[in-house]
């Protein structure tokens, strides 16, 4: 059977049989350097000439960039890096020679050649890194609700109306049942299974059509919503700063070889554990002015505003109390404050901006219908949303976190396009 890189280091001294791609190579008088990618990690094969079969050293000859080769030879520590192990190769069979053109070479490559050949650029060490984190980020979820009484609930992709409006989905023809739309988030409905499983969440692509080109906007994204029967708004946000940190303290823990590949500082993500800060969003607008933001009293944090108050801390921010006219129907109302939402946005330090948004649910049939009218909403299309609240309703709250937001503020990625395999945005759609 053969054996993965990411294993070598308890096979010293041991043959090994390793199947992988050729990524990089360099020959020196006698001896070929082959630079090994298997999938788990990278390991570099020593071929010296004097030790191998004549076709084994043709076959160096003739190598070319991404070449997939299986390679058998004795794992030995590598003579100056402590920890390295390199593969001292006895045996080497090419299984695919790769055409001599590979496009992406040690030059520099601009952003939209590089996305233009994004099915290649994925097997580059720092979109391999980037890729491994946003797994472990995956897994840490699950690994974490699974840990703390969360059921997993699919939301519907197709739905006949949207969280918050219309205006920034994408609408298709459903048969004979008119209009459908691409689901911008799962709140609304595993919100309905809470009355069975008590806390759930569910992960999955969303879409927005906005027309926005910023460093932390797709059109097609992984979200991650839960919801929480009995939970209030403070409730909320420590099930969110537990859950952060430990997707945090996983990533460290697990993924150390990625984050040095992506000269990722850790200092900062080392630092992130319970309790994180907590500003009103009437305390955040007055920090922003002494920091020369003109934001307004009624106004949303925009992503510039996010950028400026989050390099001034060292731990994620919770920014509560919006202005309710800025924020979606559902939120339930501040008692003390009526023109306050019950909500909260974590934002992510080091100038990244939001990461989660979340609120305690409105849980009165009532008030929640009302609100509908008052935004011109459909009663018809809510409906189904209103009954929830007539017939056993409880205090609620949820949130949900944007994984590729926070698989670049881990990775230190200043763009999101880097941490999806196939970037959507507004201007490209291939490959």
């Amino acid at each position: 059977m053969d054996t993965f890189i990411k294993d070598l280091a308890t096979q010293v001294g041991k043959s090994v049989t390793l199947a992988g791609w050729v990524y990089n190579f360099r020959s020196s008088g006698g001896l070929y350097f082959l630079q090994i990618r298997d999938g788990s990690g990278f390991v570099q094969a020593v071929v010296e000439k004097s030790s191998v079969a004549d076709e084994v050293w043709t076959a160096c000859e003739k190598m070319t960039l991404e070449t997939s080769v299986k390679i058998t030879g004795q794992v030995s520590a590598h003579p100056k890096q402590k920890g390295v192990f390199e593969l001292q190769v006895k045996k080497l069979a090419v299984v695919s020679l790769a055409a001599e053109d590979y496009p992406i070479s040690k030059k520099e490559h601009g952003p939209e050649f590089l996305l233009d050949n994004r099915h290649l650029w994925l097997r580059s060490p720092k979109q391999w890194a980037i890729q491994r984190v946003r797994n472990t980020i995956i897994n840490a979820t699950y690994a974490w609700f699974a840990q703390n009484s969360f059921t997993k609930i699919d939301a519907p992709i197709l739905t006949p109306n949207a969280c918050e409006g219309t205006t920034t989905l994408f609408g298709v023809d459903y048969f004979d049942l008119g209009k459908a739309y691409l689901s911008q988030s799962g709140q609304l409905y595993i919100e309905a299974a809470i009355f069975a499983h008590g806390r759930v969440f569910d992960f999955g692509p969303v879409f927005r059509a906005e027309k926005s080109k910023t460093r932390r906007h797709l059109t097609e994204f992984w979200m991650m919503d839960a919801e929480m029967a009995f939970v209030d708004l403070a409730g909320s946000m420590e099930i969110q700063e537990k859950l952060i940190s430990h997707i945090v303290k996983t990533v460290l823990a697990d993924c150390a070889e990625e984050l040095k590949i992506l000269e990722r500082d850790i200092a900062p993500l080392q630092k992130i554990s319970a309790p994180f800060f907590h500003l009103t969003h009437a305390e955040a607008v007055a920090e922003l002015h002494k920091l020369g933001s003109d934001i307004g009293a009624g106004d949303d944090l925009g992503a510039d505003d996010e950028t400026l108050l989050t390099q001034q801390y060292d731990k994620p921010i919770f920014i509560e109390k919006y202005p309710a006219a800025v924020k979606a129907f559902y939120m339930k109302r501040d008692a003390q404050n009526p023109d306050l939402a019950l909500c909260a946005d974590l934002l992510a330090p080091e100038g990244y901006g939001e990461i989660i948004g979340g609120s305690q649910r409105e849980e009165d049939y009532e008030v929640l219908r009302a609100r509908l009218r008052e935004q011109n909403l459909s009663l018809d299309d809510f409906q189904w949303y209103l009954d929830l609240r007539k017939y056993g309703s409880v205090p609620h709250s949820g949130f949900g976190y944007g994984l590729e937001r926070l698989t670049a503020w881990i990775c230190g990625i200043k763009h999101i396009r880097e941490t999806i395999p196939f970037p959507r945005m507004m201007n490209r759609l291939r490959p």
